[in-house]
């Protein structure tokens, strides 16, 4: 029996530009032309003033670990448990979720505040994952 494949998203108009970014090794997030806010996810305005006047930029692709939990149990198809689902909070300050590779997948290893940068993880010839794994130096 073959193994169940990792859920893919689905791309829209309003993502596209961000996983166009992943495909190519980049983090694209957008920033409000009006107020400055860097956010994310992906929308057509600014969630902080509501402006439509935004702009997508290459993310330096750092940042640190906010939060996680260790999944063990074997729920989501695609995954080999154990492993982690962390909140990354980014250097141009928006937090996104994502998994943690290349690090054991214990409390030992995931110190809150430890300093990660982005990886990328191809699952077809669409989507490319965005994940992190702890920084070199």
């Amino acid at each position: 029996m073959a193994e169940a494949k990792r859920a893919r998203p689905v791309p829209t108009p309003e993502t596209q530009h961000f996983w166009d970014g992943t495909k190519a090794g980049e983090l694209r997030l957008q920033k409000c032309d009006d107020c400055a806010k860097t956010y994310f996810p992906p929308r057509p305005f600014c969630p902080g003033c509501g402006s439509r006047k935004v702009c997508i930029f290459k993310a330096s692709g750092k940042g640190t670990l906010y939060s996680y939990v260790i999944n063990h149990r074997p729920a989501a198809p695609g995954f080999t448990p154990p492993y982690a689902i962390a909140v990354v909070e980014l250097a141009e300050g928006p937090r996104m979720m994502s998994n943690i590779v290349e690090c054991p997948q214990t409390p030992e290893a995931l110190v809150l505040d430890m300093k990660l940068e982005a990886t990328f993880e191809k699952l077809d010839d669409t989507i490319t994952l965005p994940m992190f794994k702890p920084a070199k130096g």
